[in-house]
Protein backbone atom coordinates (compact mmCIF):
# COMPACT_ATOMS: atom_id res chain seq x y z
CA UNK A 1 0.00 0.00 0.00
CA UNK A 2 2.06 3.20 -1.14
CA UNK A 3 2.15 6.11 0.52
CA UNK A 4 1.44 9.38 -1.56
CA UNK A 5 3.42 12.66 -0.36
CA UNK A 6 1.86 15.82 -2.06
CA UNK A 7 4.13 17.97 -0.30
CA UNK A 8 7.25 16.34 -1.78
CA UNK A 9 5.87 14.84 -4.69
CA UNK A 10 6.55 11.47 -3.60
CA UNK A 11 5.32 8.16 -3.91
CA UNK A 12 6.47 5.85 -1.31
CA UNK A 13 6.65 2.26 -1.41
CA UNK A 14 7.79 -0.65 0.80
CA UNK A 15 10.10 -3.30 -0.22
CA UNK A 16 10.57 -6.34 2.25
CA UNK A 17 13.84 -8.69 1.65
CA UNK A 18 12.15 -12.27 3.59
CA UNK A 19 14.03 -15.46 4.37
CA UNK A 20 15.26 -17.84 6.77
CA UNK A 21 17.95 -16.27 9.08
CA UNK A 22 21.20 -16.09 7.46
CA UNK A 23 20.44 -16.16 3.88
CA UNK A 24 21.70 -12.89 3.09
CA UNK A 25 18.48 -10.07 3.57
CA UNK A 26 20.78 -7.53 5.45
CA UNK A 27 23.82 -8.53 2.90
CA UNK A 28 21.59 -7.30 0.04
CA UNK A 29 20.81 -4.04 2.12
CA UNK A 30 24.03 -3.50 2.92
CA UNK A 31 25.42 -4.23 -0.65
CA UNK A 32 22.45 -1.12 -2.14
CA UNK A 33 23.13 0.77 0.57
CA UNK A 34 26.84 1.48 -0.32
CA UNK A 35 26.48 1.53 -4.05
CA UNK A 36 23.68 4.20 -3.55
CA UNK A 37 24.59 7.86 -4.31
CA UNK A 38 24.41 9.28 -0.50
CA UNK A 39 22.49 12.52 -1.88
CA UNK A 40 19.92 9.62 -3.22
CA UNK A 41 19.28 7.67 0.25
CA UNK A 42 18.21 8.18 3.89
CA UNK A 43 20.20 6.81 6.54
CA UNK A 44 20.28 2.98 7.40
CA UNK A 45 18.65 2.33 10.73
CA UNK A 46 19.30 -1.00 12.34
CA UNK A 47 17.13 -1.84 15.05
CA UNK A 48 18.52 -4.46 17.42
CA UNK A 49 17.80 -6.08 20.03
CA UNK A 50 19.95 -8.37 22.07
CA UNK A 51 18.88 -11.39 19.60
CA UNK A 52 17.35 -10.24 16.42
CA UNK A 53 18.01 -7.36 13.73
CA UNK A 54 15.83 -5.06 11.45
CA UNK A 55 17.97 -3.38 9.02
CA UNK A 56 15.90 -0.17 6.85
CA UNK A 57 16.43 2.94 4.85
CA UNK A 58 14.67 4.55 2.03
CA UNK A 59 16.26 5.83 -1.26
CA UNK A 60 14.88 7.62 -4.47
CA UNK A 61 16.13 6.30 -7.60
CA UNK A 62 16.07 8.67 -9.82
CA UNK A 63 16.74 6.95 -12.52
CA UNK A 64 13.35 4.90 -12.39
CA UNK A 65 11.46 8.33 -13.25
CA UNK A 66 7.95 9.73 -12.37
CA UNK A 67 4.60 8.48 -12.46
CA UNK A 68 2.23 11.04 -13.08
CA UNK A 69 4.74 13.89 -11.60
CA UNK A 70 5.75 11.95 -8.72
CA UNK A 71 8.67 10.76 -7.93
CA UNK A 72 9.17 7.08 -6.43
CA UNK A 73 11.01 6.96 -3.17
CA UNK A 74 11.24 2.99 -2.47
CA UNK A 75 11.80 1.84 1.79
CA UNK A 76 13.81 -0.81 1.86
CA UNK A 77 13.53 -3.47 4.97
CA UNK A 78 14.97 -6.86 6.07
CA UNK A 79 13.01 -9.30 8.71
CA UNK A 80 14.32 -10.94 11.30
CA UNK A 81 15.05 -14.62 10.03
CA UNK A 82 14.33 -17.00 12.49
CA UNK A 83 10.45 -18.25 12.81
CA UNK A 84 10.72 -17.01 16.73
CA UNK A 85 10.51 -13.46 15.57
CA UNK A 86 7.10 -13.76 13.89
CA UNK A 87 5.70 -11.01 15.53
CA UNK A 88 8.43 -8.66 14.36
CA UNK A 89 8.36 -10.24 10.58
CA UNK A 90 4.17 -9.56 10.82
CA UNK A 91 4.86 -5.78 11.95
CA UNK A 92 7.49 -5.60 8.85
CA UNK A 93 4.99 -6.57 6.43
CA UNK A 94 2.21 -4.20 6.99
CA UNK A 95 1.92 -2.15 3.82
CA UNK A 96 4.09 -4.04 2.20
CA UNK A 97 4.10 -2.92 -1.87
CA UNK A 98 6.83 -5.71 -3.11
CA UNK A 99 8.44 -9.02 -1.42
CA UNK A 100 12.18 -10.21 -2.21
CA UNK A 101 12.10 -13.64 -1.53
CA UNK A 102 15.70 -14.45 -0.22
CA UNK A 103 17.01 -18.20 -0.61
CA UNK A 104 19.88 -19.47 1.25
CA UNK A 105 21.49 -22.12 -2.45
CA UNK A 106 23.02 -24.36 0.19
CA UNK A 107 21.70 -27.83 0.31
CA UNK A 108 20.90 -28.00 3.95
CA UNK A 109 18.93 -24.97 4.15
CA UNK A 110 16.10 -26.15 1.59
CA UNK A 111 13.69 -26.74 4.62
CA UNK A 112 14.40 -23.91 6.13
CA UNK A 113 13.67 -21.62 2.84
CA UNK A 114 10.60 -23.62 2.65
CA UNK A 115 9.50 -22.98 5.89
CA UNK A 116 10.05 -19.64 5.23
CA UNK A 117 8.23 -19.27 2.48
CA UNK A 118 5.36 -21.05 3.68
CA UNK A 119 5.68 -18.14 6.86
CA UNK A 120 5.82 -15.45 4.30
CA UNK A 121 2.61 -16.26 3.01
CA UNK A 122 0.91 -17.21 6.27
CA UNK A 123 1.87 -13.93 7.41
CA UNK A 124 0.56 -12.09 4.49
CA UNK A 125 -2.70 -13.69 4.70
CA UNK A 126 -3.24 -13.07 8.09
CA UNK A 127 -3.09 -8.85 7.11
CA UNK A 128 -5.49 -9.24 3.64
CA UNK A 129 -2.11 -10.31 1.05
CA UNK A 130 -2.05 -12.80 -1.43
CA UNK A 131 1.50 -13.69 -2.35
CA UNK A 132 0.30 -14.90 -5.57
CA UNK A 133 -1.18 -11.03 -6.13
CA UNK A 134 1.72 -8.98 -4.54
CA UNK A 135 4.80 -7.59 -6.86
CA UNK A 136 7.44 -10.45 -5.64
CA UNK A 137 10.60 -12.09 -6.94
CA UNK A 138 13.32 -14.83 -5.78
CA UNK A 139 16.86 -14.51 -5.31
CA UNK A 140 18.90 -17.54 -4.76
CA UNK A 141 21.95 -16.19 -2.84
CA UNK A 142 24.64 -17.68 -2.14
CA UNK A 143 25.58 -19.18 -5.30
CA UNK A 144 29.46 -19.18 -4.85
CA UNK A 145 29.29 -21.74 -2.37
CA UNK A 146 30.05 -25.18 -2.98
CA UNK A 147 27.35 -27.72 -2.81
CA UNK A 148 24.30 -25.58 -3.60
CA UNK A 149 21.25 -26.66 -5.16
CA UNK A 150 20.98 -26.56 -8.97
CA UNK A 151 18.40 -23.70 -9.88
CA UNK A 152 16.17 -26.42 -11.60
CA UNK A 153 15.67 -27.56 -7.70
CA UNK A 154 15.15 -24.43 -6.21
CA UNK A 155 12.99 -23.31 -8.86
CA UNK A 156 11.33 -26.61 -8.43
CA UNK A 157 10.68 -26.20 -4.63
CA UNK A 158 10.14 -22.19 -3.79
CA UNK A 159 9.38 -21.07 -7.17
CA UNK A 160 6.29 -23.09 -8.73
CA UNK A 161 4.32 -19.86 -9.57
CA UNK A 162 7.54 -19.00 -12.18
CA UNK A 163 7.74 -15.26 -10.72
CA UNK A 164 10.94 -13.48 -11.58
CA UNK A 165 14.01 -15.24 -10.40
CA UNK A 166 17.63 -14.11 -9.75
CA UNK A 167 20.55 -16.00 -9.44
CA UNK A 168 22.94 -13.80 -6.64
CA UNK A 169 25.97 -14.05 -4.28
CA UNK A 170 25.52 -10.50 -2.21
CA UNK A 171 28.70 -10.49 -0.49
CA UNK A 172 29.97 -9.71 -3.79
CA UNK A 173 26.86 -8.16 -5.42
CA UNK A 174 25.87 -10.16 -8.11
CA UNK A 175 22.74 -10.30 -9.03
CA UNK A 176 21.66 -7.89 -5.96
CA UNK A 177 20.97 -5.33 -8.12
CA UNK A 178 19.12 -7.33 -11.06
CA UNK A 179 17.01 -8.50 -8.05
CA UNK A 180 15.78 -4.62 -6.53
CA UNK A 181 15.67 -3.39 -10.78
CA UNK A 182 12.97 -6.32 -11.27
CA UNK A 183 10.81 -5.93 -7.63
CA UNK A 184 10.93 -2.36 -8.53
CA UNK A 185 9.68 -2.49 -12.47
CA UNK A 186 6.82 -5.10 -10.51
CA UNK A 187 6.14 -2.33 -8.21
CA UNK A 188 5.65 0.92 -10.89
CA UNK A 189 3.72 -1.35 -13.25
CA UNK A 190 1.27 -2.11 -10.63
CA UNK A 191 1.22 1.79 -9.54
CA UNK A 192 0.21 2.62 -12.99
CA UNK A 193 -2.23 0.64 -13.17
CA UNK A 194 -3.94 2.25 -10.61
CA UNK A 195 -4.23 -0.46 -7.68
Amino acid sequence: MSFINYASREINCKIVYYGPGLCGKTTNLQFIYQKTAPEARGKMISLATETERTLFFDFLPLSLGEIRGFKTRFHLYTVPGQVFYDASRKLILKGVDGVVFVADSQEERIDANIESLENLRINLKEQGYDLDKLPYVVQYNKRDLPGVMSVEELRRDLNPTNVPEFEACATTGEGVFETLKAIAKLILLDLKKGK
